[in-house]
This record gives C-alpha cells, structure tokens and sequence, in this order.
C-alpha cells in the first residue's frame, strides 16, 4: 500500500482509495489475523470502475415557440453504465403530454400554454444523477397568472403589488379585484370592484376604503387573447386613524399581508373563487399605432411611425416595448406624449439583435401592439445609454453651440470692418504720395 498514492487502511480493516483509476481493478480478499493465527481468507471481491452521467449534448437555457405547434429540445449524455434520461416539469404533478423520443429529447406536440415553465434532465445510472434545466416560453396565449401578491394595510387604503406572470407574448394589462366581507350582506353574492392599473405598473394604491374592514384582494391579467387566471386571493383590514398597522396572517405577523388568505371572522361571508374575467369587447374603441418603421441614425436608433387610425377618446400618449434576441418584451419608455410621432432609442449593445413595438393609451383604453420593427446591431457602433426623444441637441449641448456661432459671427464681422477701414487708409496714403 505505501507504493499506491492514496490508498490506505482504517483501523477496522477497511481499504481506502482515495482517487479510482486502473490500479485499482482487480479481485480482492482481505484475511484477518491475531497473535493466534488467522481463520483463512475472505470470498473474493471484484473493483471495477464506473463513469458517472455527463452530458454531451444540453438544452438551451431558454426555448420560445408558438402555442400548437412542435418543440424538440435535446439532451444527451453518456456514462458506464449508460444512464438514463428523464424529463420533469418544475412544480408539475406530471408529465401531462411530454414525450421522449429516442434520441432522449423531450418532444412537446403540440405546445400547449400548460407547458410554459422551467423543464429539467435528469441523467441516472449507477454511480451517480446530474441534472441540466431550461425554461420553455410559449407563445400566442393569454397571461399567465400573477405571483407573490402582497398587500400592504394603510390609513383607509391599501397598496397592492405583484410580479407579473409571462404575458403569452403580448402586452399585457393588469386590474385589481377587491371587495369587503361584511356581517349579513343585503345580497347573497356581494360584489367584486375592479380598478385599472396603468400600463408597466406593479403596483396600485386603492383608496376609500372602510377603517377596520377586512377586504378581499385578487389581480387579474389580460392581453389582446384574453384574460389570464387570477391570482391568489388575500385578505387584509386597513388601518383606521388612530390605530396601529395590522397584519391578518398568523403565519406572517410582522409583514405585509401575503402567504394564504385568512378566515373571515364568524358570521362573515367568504369568497373562494373571484368573480368571472370581464368577457373581452369585440369593439376596437383603440387601434394601434400604424406604420412603425426604424432608421439607424448616428445617435441612434430612429422609431417613426403613424397614429392610431381610430380613437374614442383623445389620444394621451404611448409606450414603446422592446426584447432583445427573442427574450422577454419589456417596456422601455412609458410617456411618450400622445402628439409625437417618433422617438429616438440609444443605448443598444453592439451585436445584438432588437424588436419594438408600440401600444398607444386613450383614456382607459390601451390598443394592441403596433407592428414590430427588427434592428440588428452587428457592426454599429455603441450608442449612449439614455433613451432620448428626438431633439436637435441636448440644451448644454445647444447652448454651445448657438454661442460658438455668436462669437463667430461678431469676430466676422469685426474682421470685415478690420479689413475695410484698413483698405480705405491705404488707399488714402496711396492718393498722397500721388499728390
């Protein structure tokens, strides 16, 4: 053993190889012994060398693909024993329509919005399990859920906030539920208020409600498709003057209201399930914007485009949404006034690709996207990184540059009279020496 780098014996005669290659295969036997002799050797036993799973082929971080139609994702890895791939969803009871194929890929047809989630590979044999993941983004459907709402209890309000579930690849639009749980109400179903959140929000602060009152919150998602599921419904008291903040949760007593919804108290009606979305209006009260078009501008990327063809009310503004190379739309500028027509984008990474887009606001109303305009900076050069609208220069900028032109001007001008009275003196010593 002193030959054999790693290797040693425990006190209870157990060998010990630090680090498994070829000198170590072979038949062992191991014979105990005293200061009486010893009883003979062991049956033999045999080391052989395994390889752990790994993976020669992974799936990409992320997949985006249109809702029905066929998604493949590969994963391949090798081992000795070969081991064997399973696929699972994260947080799915099961496999729902996930099949296999025999290359070991997970084949998703056809793709459907309950797909849309983080996908795991497992590799397995008998020395070890190493897992590979990547998130599957399905496209054309309504939003998903919202997670993580929180209530926050204030003096006769309340602010709710939210993150945002995948918006199915359109702009999405939230609302908040909410009603109170009233002792003996006058109807059996008490009704649901829902309030507009503006566009790009998170959060929204309801107001006039009821000091010591315990109401229902809930937020519901809708894009072009329709409405998404609500959310999980929490309940909260808001704050009477005088009184202190109080949270409902006992399961979280020193945070804003969040985890499960509480029990109404004896002799109050509870809401499980929010109200039915609010049917989609077929009637376009807003038309998106028209013709949206992109110019690559020393400064920048240069966005045009026309107004919405048709609007019930006055036209307030818009906002323009990108992604880049096909990742997530995120809203980039919110107030563009309703009277621009272009807007100028800077700060994009060289060597990347872009999509934007635009929705217009009227009102209450927000339209669908506008067109999608592509713009690929391999090549460019980097822009500055402040999203600017069109000016003819920034103000400091601008300043400068009218008070170089003054100066200029002025010393033209005392150069030219300079110039003149110097002539007009030579020639007047030129008609003396005449004389």
């Amino acid at each position: 053993l002193p030959q054999l780098p790693g290797w040693s014996v425990r006190a209870d005669g157990s060998i010990v190889i630090a680090t498994g290659n070829d000198d170590a295969l072979g038949l062992y036997r191991c014979t105990p012994y005293n200061s009486y002799g010893t009883a003979g050797e062991s049956r033999p036993t045999r080391v052989l060398l395994k390889d752990p799973p790994a993976f020669t082929v992974r799936p990409k971080e992320e997949y985006f693909q249109e809702v029905g139609r066929e998604l493949v994702i590969p994963c391949v890895a090798q081992g000795d024993p070969p081991p064997t791939i399973t696929w699972v969803k994260v947080g799915s009871v099961g496999k729902g329509s996930a099949q296999v194929d025999g290359n070991s890929s997970l084949v998703l047809h056809p793709l459907i919005k309950e797909q849309h989630g983080v996908w795991e590979c497992t590799a397995t044999n008998q020395v070890a399990s190493v897992t590979t993941a990547t998130s599957v983004h399905v496209l054309g459907t309504s939003p998903h859920a919202v997670t993580n709402v929180s209530v926050l209890p204030l003096l006769l309000a309340a602010n709710i906030s939210w993150e945002p579930g995948f918006d199915g690849g359109f702009f999405q639009r939230f609302s908040v539920w909410y009603t109170p749980l009233v002792r003996y109400p006058p109807r059996a179903h008490h009704d649901w208020v829902s309030l507009s959140v503006p566009a790009g929000a998170q959060h929204l602060l309801v107001e006039n409600l009821q000091p010591d009152t315990s109401y229902q919150f809930s937020v519901l998602a809708q894009n072009k498709l329709g409405s998404g599921p609500f959310s999980q419904i929490v309940t909260s008291v808001p704050r009477g003057k005088g009184s202190s903040p109080k949270t409902k949760h006992p399961r979280c007593p020193h945070v804003p209201t969040r985890c499960q919804p509480l029990l109404a108290p004896q002799g109050f009606p509870v809401t499980t399930v929010p109200p039915e979305p609010p049917a989609m209006t077929v009637h376009v009260f807003l038309s998106p914007p028209r013709a949206l078009t992109a110019n690559e501008t020393v400064r920048g990327v240069l966005l045009r485009w026309e107004p919405p063809a048709r609007a019930s009310v006055a036209l307030s503004g818009y906002a323009l949404e990108l992604r880049q190379d096909k990742g997530g739309w995120e809203v980039l500028e919110r107030s563009i006034p309703g009277t621009d027509t272009q807007v100028l984008v800077p700060g994009l990474i060289k060597d990347a690709f872009y999509e934007f887009r635009l929705v217009a606001f009227a009102g209450s109303y927000i339209s669908d996207p506008s067109n999608t305009v592509n713009v690929s900076t391999a090549g460019m050069e980097v822009y500055p990184s402040r999203t600017q609208l069109p000016e003819l220069l920034p103000q400091p900028v601008l300043a400068g540059v009218i008070g170089g032109i003054c100066f200029l001007s002025v010393a033209v001008i005392f150069s030219t009279m300079a110039a003149c009275i110097m002539n007009r003196r030579r020639a007047a010593r030129v008609r003396k020496r005449r004389q």
